[in-house]
């Protein structure tokens, strides 16, 4: 534990540098094309189905894990 502090330090500094780098590109080649909108709006709906469903059956498992127990 006592790298903590330097790893978080890399870490961080590893992010701006490519976070620099990125715009760098994309300041270089500004015609890279953009993620429509929905693409964005099917992926938002995907992931959030995805939680619903997982929310779902940890609700349903929670509630009958009492009668589970003996399968």
């Amino acid at each position: 534990m006592k790298y903590t502090p330097l790893r978080s330090y890399r870490a961080v500094r590893w992010l701006a540098t490519r976070m620099e780098e990125s715009l760098a590109e994309a300041s270089r080649r500004p015609d890279r094309g953009d993620i429509s909108i929905t693409t964005v709006i099917i992926w938002v709906a995907a992931v959030t189905g995805a939680l619903v469903i997982a929310g779902t059956i940890a609700v349903v498992i929670a509630k009958y894990n009492g009668n589970l127990n003996g399968i």
